[in-house]
């Protein structure tokens, strides 16, 4: 065959290939979306689902469902978004636990990279430094002074074995070189008298269940996790700030589909998930509840992924936290 008759074969092959992927994405969806949750209705990534969740349906014309799915420690939910229908109609949210749970459990249904296609990192909720306000420190590192100076004291709270307060709790035990008994409670409510009564002396707790507190003056924020300040407590500093270099624990997630679902669904339900967290309203609303918004690209998504698997496997392998 000529050189140019070939090429056109080629061109024209490459062409018709294209053809399903782009009838998939003109007829996508044709029918409802069920957005998978693997915790409880009222948490922030139930919060998320619900909010861009009637955007989505506005937006695509279809009814979109949230699926709540708890149970074991998250897995329950994600192990039922792996194993679903690769065809855009199941997508899912998750929270920290997808990058953590891979190191604290034996035998998971699925695997936080292989079993998915990310679509959209969603979220970030930033994790505060809550000090019994009794305790003679300002800033953290008068309270690791502290610390170190009253071991007996130095109680953390965590919202028990595999929680973002506890990974974080182990973070902080790494980079402060502190010696501190961790605590575990089921959960903020839990875990928010004894820090009130000062039977703990400190729970890194997320943002949205301890801000109250924080501006009623019944705890100390030392303070915030992440790496910049965060929007509900400006003046509170990172603790990156004040001297823990790098240290960067919170609790974040996004969209993921099951895995081999169409290129084309996920750059469509991309598309329609990053222009529904930049409406005024679902911005103002996630705010309010302690919720820093994302967005990006898939890839983007992925890459974080990978980073924070590499992150918290260190973590877990300092701490000697074994799994299930």
């Amino acid at each position: 065959m000529p050189r140019i008759t070939l090429i056109k074969a080629l061109a024209v092959s490459a062409s018709l290939a294209l053809v399903p992927a782009l009838a998939i994405a003109q007829a996508y969806p044709t029918r409802p979306i069920k957005i998978i949750v693997p915790a409880p209705p009222g948490g922030a990534i139930d919060t998320i689902a619900r909010v861009v969740g009637d955007k989505l349906a506005a937006s695509m014309g279809q009814p979109v469902i949230v699926d709540n799915r708890p149970g074991a420690s998250n897995n329950l939910g994600t192990e039922v978004l792996a194993k679903s229908a690769p065809d855009g109609y199941t997508i899912g949210i998750v929270g920290g636990s997808h990058n953590t749970n891979k190191f604290l459990f034996k035998n998971l249904g699925w695997d936080p990279e292989k079993s998915f296609e990310p679509i959209v990192y969603t979220h970030e909720v930033p994790l505060v430094f809550a000090m019994y306000p009794q305790i003679p420190a300002r800033t953290l590192p008068e309270f690791v002074a502290w610390m170190k100076a009253n071991p007996e004291q130095a109680k953390v709270a965590t919202s028990g074995r595999g929680s973002a307060q506890e990974m974080a709790a182990e973070m902080f035990r790494m980079a402060s070189g502190a010696q501190m008994l961790l605590v575990p409670y089921k959960g903020s409510s839990a875990a928010h008298p004894d820090l009130l009564a000062g039977r703990t002396a400190l729970y890194i707790d997320t943002i949205s269940a301890i801000q109250s507190q924080v501006k009623a003056g019944n705890v100390r924020a030392l303070a915030v996790s992440t790496r910049k300040r965060t929007l509900s407590l400006p003046d509170v500093p990172t603790a990156d700030e004040q001297g823990l270099k790098g240290y960067d624990a919170n609790t974040n997630g996004g969209f993921l589909a099951p895995a081999g679902t169409p290129p084309a669904v996920i750059t469509r339900l991309n598309a329609e998930i990053n222009a529904a967290l930049r409406l005024p309203d679902v911005r103002a609303r996630l705010e309010a509840a302690g919720i820093e918004i994302q967005g990006g690209t898939p890839q983007e998504y992925a890459a974080l992924i990978k980073s924070d698997l590499a992150k918290w496997a260190k973590v877990v392998k300092a701490a000697n936290i074994q799994a299930d």
